[in-house]
């Protein structure tokens, strides 16, 4: 009732203040679940394919450690091939971590990942930067990296920023990884996902982390950066050396998330169901690992499918069925009840165009309104991983918020059902709904408005000068980026870091002094 009181003046003017966060119309974390791209029965179908593979097929390629491990929990390795028995799986499925949080430096941005909540990410190893406003791709630096993050750490609707390009400008391995993990976080104090090439770089970065969060014992009790592990090269062969930093993560504390990115008829199988299969299969062998090395240990199931162009065989994630794919694995996890994560967003286009925000707005809105706990590339990519564009976060973080809005559906009750307000329009001969009490009360609170969409008439739009909605997005990239520098991370600690790590940003390029 206390939202209801007060004169129209006074809401007038509470509209144009800026919104509590209670009262904003859509949040991280909405409940999902409404889209079902799968029927009852092609859900225990797939589960039962699932089963079979893990123990009729099973993995190439498992190091020492991982078949030890999991042999001694009741796996069996045979023909060179570490098998799974149902048993096994269902064990490890058993003692994993459920009601998962992914911590922000800021505990303003945890995200919490039970159920169907939704959350959206970046992601990507983009090579190239795509940049509209000279019409060019160019390589990816650091400063780019860091430049992303901070866009990212001003948009509401992208809830999590995990690395969107890899450092073209440093050449060694090592600085490489160091760097992607330092430029993240610090550019934003949102959760980050970042990924390592050997064991001895994340040895190196959790020691680096473990300075930003005050020591060891406060970064396990918080850990804000989640390793992406493709530990698998699909189809059903471990990868050594990710085998190898997916265990350091977990003795470290940090979140893995284990991706299957397997490609439809090249990888995976060309139908829909059977890669699935296979994705939720590969999946659920590195769990099965994690548990057995630290039982419930926090995981992300990270099924990943992507599609492909079977006319050519190139990479296609801006196509229907991407969305198909990525649905159905969400309602998988669903039936299992482990976090999820998916990919959804990488638009096959090259620049934010018709195209792009096509593919990017139905690929995400199925997605999230099937319940994905994070759906990763979901802004910024383009050329089907290629590219990332700096300009498109902005863009995309509007779509990111409308595909949120469908997500969080309808609120039905008594006051939102509105029938004194009906009868009082139309019993006083009001003739409509403009002015009433409720219509401002929820213009804010039930509808969503995009900042950079356009929505005037034909003769506002010239009035304006006929804005254009990119050169907007490229504006404020440009504003952000010469006014924004987070400052999250102290200088006592920046130095410290400095100190000990090779960082490449020059201090001059966060806004410090040298």
């Amino acid at each position: 009732m206390g939202r209801r009181s007060g004169g129209r003046q006074a809401k007038i003017a509470l509209r144009k203040a800026a919104l509590a966060e209670e009262l904003k119309p859509v949040h991280a974390g909405e409940t999902g679940g409404h889209y079902r791209p799968l029927k009852d029965v092609d859900i225990e179908a797939i589960n039962e394919t699932i089963f079979k593979i893990l123990e009729q097929v099973g993995f190439a390629q498992a190091t020492p450690h991982c078949i030890e491990t999991c042999t001694a929990i009741g796996a069996t390795y045979e023909d060179e091939r570490l098998k799974f028995p149902r048993q096994v799986v269902e064990e490890a499925m058993e003692k994993s971590c459920r009601d998962l949080v992914l911590h922000g430096q800021d505990p303003k941005h945890d995200l919490d990942l039970s159920g169907q909540r939704v959350h959206f990410s970046t992601a990507g190893a983009a090579v190239l930067i795509a940049d509209p406003e000279n019409n060019e791709y160019r390589e990816s630096t650091a400063q780019d990296l860091y430049d992303m993050a901070r866009i990212t750490d001003l948009c509401e609707h992208i809830h999590m920023f995990q690395r969107t390009c890899v450092l073209r400008d440093v050449t060694d391995n090592y600085a490489m990884d160091i760097n992607t993990t330092y430029n993240s976080v610090l550019g934003t104090s949102k959760h980050v996902g970042a990924s390592w090439t050997e064991v001895h770089h994340l040895e190196d970065s959790l020691k680096m982390l473990h300075i930003i969060a005050g020591g060891e014992d406060k970064w396990r009790e918080r850990p804000f950066v989640s390793i992406s592990c493709c530990h698998v090269v699909p189809p059903m062969k471990f990868t050594e050396e990710a085998l190898g930093c997916m265990k350091t993560a977990v003795e470290g504390g940090m979140p893995v998330l284990l991706v299957s990115a397997g490609q439809s008829g090249a990888t995976s199988p060309a139908c829909l169901a059977g890669a699935v299969a296979q994705a939720w299969a590969e999946c659920l062998g590195g769990l099965v690992y994690i548990n057995a090395i630290k039982p419930g240990a926090p995981a992300i199931l990270g099924t990943w499918p992507l599609v492909s162009d079977l006319r050519t065989g190139a990479m296609s994630g801006g196509s229907p069925e991407q969305a198909i794919l990525s649905s159905a694995c969400a309602q998988m996890g669903h039936f299992y009840n482990l976090p999820t994560g998916t990919a959804c967003g990488m638009t096959d286009s090259k620049f934010p165009d018709f195209q792009g925000g096509a593919e990017r707005a139905y690929t995400t809105a199925c997605a999230a309104i099937s319940g994905a706990n994070i759906i990763y590339e979901s802004a910024g990519m383009y050329a089907s991983l290629l590219g990332a564009c700096p300009e498109s976060l902005l863009l995309d973080n509007d779509i990111l918020g409308a595909a949120m809005r469908i997500t969080r559906g309808i609120e039905v009750n008594e006051y939102t059902l509105s029938f004194e307000v009906l009868k009082d329009v139309c019993l006083g001969n009001k003739g409509h709904y403009l002015g009433t009490e409720q219509t401002l009360e929820v213009m804010q609170t039930e509808y969503i408005y995009p900042e950079f969409s356009n929505r005037l008439s034909p003769n506002e739009w010239a009035e304006q000068n006929k804005p254009v909605i990119l050169e907007k997005a490229i504006a404020r990239k440009k504003e952000i980026l010469s006014t924004y520098h987070p400052t999250h991370i102290s200088d006592e600690i920046d130095l410290k870091i400095r100190e000990q790590f090779p960082i490449f940003l020059p201090r001059e390029a966060y806004g410090r002094s040298s």
